[in-house]
């Protein structure tokens, strides 16, 4: 199932031959473009208003990654009309689409983000949200139609669920991605609750709002998050795309920058200032980490999801509680050593806790550890009833594969998102996988408020004399 564009036709051309027709009319406009990089920038800041008033303006920037061969592209836009709260939004389909034809959702790289950070699924928000649709085609001239998408839509973040989102992208960004960040800048005009130079209009406001979007732009090319930040709270300025720019900007590794392609205004062709919006495209180059602390590929993860489920299905059609004695010669080599796991079982459709059973220390063979922990979160935790046979197909197997546990001073050295964590007072303790919180979307105290409780203590528990150990882990399901 495909999302359907709700703005072509009113926000840009309803038609494949006018949409091409448009882009061939901005490109002869602009005088200034330059010769071609010899490397594609993977990062774009881009408008998102109707394209009469600044498809030109992203089109300066889009047209640089023609020809790359990006195989995704990640689209991080603001909310105008859902309130959303701690919580990147995906679509449900499987696809959107535009006159141009559809882009596939890339559910493979989606999933993995919904492991390591607070995601939901909502259609309606993207059928409304023109941020994340205005992109799209833009997209589909420069790249062609071999890439998928990602669009998340968001609102505003408390610092933990931020952290979390953060720390997501930063270990999921590669070189085959491409991050697209939707927003305009300043808003002016009384309509907008924002006048500060007056309402007379004229040359003079416009130099003046110009100045302080480029207070805003130097920020973003330096990567000053926290400046950013700061700015947008210190002089209330009506950025709409503020909070995905943030999350850009934190994400993005050391040494990057991004660079102003064009600037202009709503104003400029009439020249009419007491009410106008602001554009700026921009584009950079950023050398992102991926996922370089991953012990296991793709193979050794296939094969883990395999044996897991195997050992699960043997147990619970009665062959046997604890898993075959299987021939291993075939094991990826990095499966065969010492590390902790846990397996966890979940409704397919629903996405409800069915199972989950594991062992934290690395104390045998990681295949051993997940054949048996896979058994145990069928057919032995004790919050659930043992998993019955017409229950298979409709479960889905995801394996932890645990880092050594190590403690930490205090829970505030905890960073959701990335860490698992064990708690231990009074003889108590409990455990939460790295994947708890982005799951529920909590914040660092709730977080541990729920984990004092799983220990059998009282929900303030962790705030006076517990100890704290915290553990990566390699997390990947079917």
């Amino acid at each position: 199932m495909a999302l359907e564009s709700t703005i072509a036709g009113s926000w840009y051309p309803g038609e494949a031959s006018e949409i091409r027709a448009l882009a061939d009319g901005w490109e002869r406009a602009i005088c200034n473009a330059g010769a071609a990089s010899a490397r594609h920038p993977n990062v774009l800041v881009l408008p998102h208003a109707g394209w009469a008033y600044s498809g030109e303006t992203a089109w300066s920037a889009v047209r640089a990654v023609r020809g790359a061969k990006f195989r995704r592209v990640v689209v991080l836009a603001p909310s105008h009309r859902a309130w959303i709260e701690n919580r990147l939004v995906a679509p449900e389909a499987d696809a959107v689409s535009t006159p141009l034809g559809k882009i596939e959702i890339d559910r493979d790289w989606l999933d993995r983000l919904l492991l390591l950070a607070p995601v939901a699924k909502n259609d309606g928000v993207h059928r409304g949200e023109h941020a994340a649709q205005i992109e799209y085609p833009l997209l589909q001239l420069a790249l062609g139609g071999e890439f998928k998408i990602v669009p998340l839509v968001m609102g505003g973040f408390g610092a933990d669920q931020m952290g979390m989102c953060v720390r997501a992208l930063s270990r999921l960004m590669d070189t085959e991605t491409l991050l697209v960040v939707s927003s305009d800048f300043t808003h002016y005009g009384n309509d907008f609750s924002y006048a500060p130079f007056g309402t007379e209009g004229g040359e003079g406001v416009r130099e003046k709002v110009a100045a302080l979007d480029a207070e805003a732009l130097a920020l973003i090319s330096k990567r000053d998050a926290d400046g950013f930040a700061a700015f947008i709270r210190r002089t209330g300025a009506t950025i709409c795309g503020h909070v995905p720019i943030e999350m850009a900007l934190r994400a993005f590794p050391a040494g990057s920058s991004v660079s102003l392609v064009r600037y202009a205004t709503s104003g400029d062709k009439d020249r009419d200032f007491r009410r106008f919006v602001c554009y700026a495209a921009a584009a950079g180059r950023m050398e992102w980490a991926g996922e370089t602390n991953a012990v296991l590929d793709a193979d050794a993860r296939m094969f883990l999801l395999r044996v897991a489920r195997a050992s699960m299905e043997v147990a619970v059609r009665g062959g046997g509680l604890r898993p075959p004695r299987r021939e291993l010669s075939d094991a990826p080599k990095s499966t065969l050593a010492k590390m902790g796991a846990f397996v966890t079982l979940n409704d397919r459709v629903t996405g409800a806790l069915r199972g989950c059973i594991g062992e934290i220390l690395p104390m045998r063979p990681l295949v051993e550890a997940v054949a048996e922990r896979a058994v145990d979160a069928a057919l032995r935790d004790p919050r659930f009833s043992p998993v019955q046979e017409r229950e298979l197909s409709s479960l889905r197997v995801e394996v932890s594969a645990l880092t050594p546990p190590k403690p930490v001073a205090s829970w505030r050295e905890i960073a959701l998102g990335r860490d698992g964590m064990t708690l231990e007072k009074n003889g108590r303790f409990a455990v939460f996988l790295p994947q708890v919180a982005p799951e529920q979307g909590w914040d660092l105290p709730t977080t541990l408020s729920y984990l004092s409780q799983k220990a059998g203590l009282a929900s303030d528990a962790w705030r006076d004399g517990a100890t704290f150990e915290t553990f990566q882990a390699e997390v990947f399901h079917e």
